[in-house]
């Protein structure tokens, strides 16, 4: 593989990805859209509800700044890595993931650099909520905008190579919506993304081990942590970890003699 065709390949991908999110603008939309719904309304009355009970005032305000807006951000990773690999599944049904993958390189390079995309994509959405969320007085310290990129990335990626090895093992476009709501709420809902582990583990201990269990609460805590200025080692780990594992998967559902492709051949 020459790095100079290497990289060509991985400009013009950056480029069309990039061109065709812009270009969706009610998709844009909603990526910003949709976490500051849940910031303005879920948020602001889960502050109240806590005002009220008897969690002293700046535990109050920790869990709300500290934890839902972090939450908020892993979510908007992860619907765009699912939106993305709807993407995928479309590509594929109108032929131009065929041709894509018939290119001169490694199925691997390739699809890596679809998934680089998708993630650089979604970046300035991310920090335009991050910016947003200022209105509702969250104001993490300033260089946590700049300590968080490597753990949004990480994420980013992980996530997104989740839904490429989703989108691997799905024939056909109608059935992705259901599978992306059976994937994207037990996910969201059954991780840290709104409430802490410890807050689980005394509710229920199912639960919290199922939170645990779930990368996307580790993501969630890397993402959490590194915009307050800290490093969680564990969190990168198990993110690092499941994004070469989920790659892996999709690398080999994207196999014409393994996956997908294999699969049809009967046919």
């Amino acid at each position: 593989m020459k790095m100079r065709y290497a990289m060509h390949a991985l400009a013009g991908i950056m480029r069309r990805e990039m061109l065709r999110f812009i270009g969706q603008q009610g998709r844009f939309a909603a990526a910003i859209v949709r976490p500051l719904v849940w910031l303005g309304i879920f948020a602001v009355g889960f502050r109240s509800v806590l005002g009220l009970s008897i969690i002293p005032p700046y535990e109050t305000y920790i869990l709300y700044e500290v934890y839902i807006v972090p939450g908020l951000v892993g979510m908007m990773l992860l619907f765009h890595g699912m939106q993305n690999s709807l993407s995928m599944v479309y590509d594929r049904e109108m032929g131009s993931m065929r041709v894509l993958l018939t290119a001169p390189l490694p199925r691997w390079w390739l699809l890596g650099a679809r998934l680089l995309a998708n993630t650089v994509t979604v970046l300035p959405i991310v920090y335009l909520f991050l910016l947003l969320a200022r209105f509702w007085d969250v104001r993490p310290p300033a260089f946590g905008y700049g300590a968080v990129l490597p753990a949004l990335i990480l994420s980013g990626l992980m996530l997104g190579a989740f839904g490429l090895a989703l989108s691997s093992f799905i024939r056909q476009l109608e059935n992705f919506a259901g599978v992306m709501n059976f994937v994207i709420f037990p996910m969201f809902f059954a991780s840290t993304a709104l409430y802490p582990l410890w807050r689980l583990d005394e509710v229920s201990p199912t639960l919290a081990a199922i939170a645990w269990a779930n990368p996307f609460s580790h993501a969630v805590e890397l993402i959490r942590f590194a915009l307050y200025l800290q490093f969680e080692p564990m969190a990168f780990a198990i993110c690092a970890l499941a994004s070469a594992v989920f790659f892996g998967f999709a690398v080999w559902g994207y196999d014409p003699g393994q996956g997908f492709w294999a699969r049809r051949a009967p046919e």
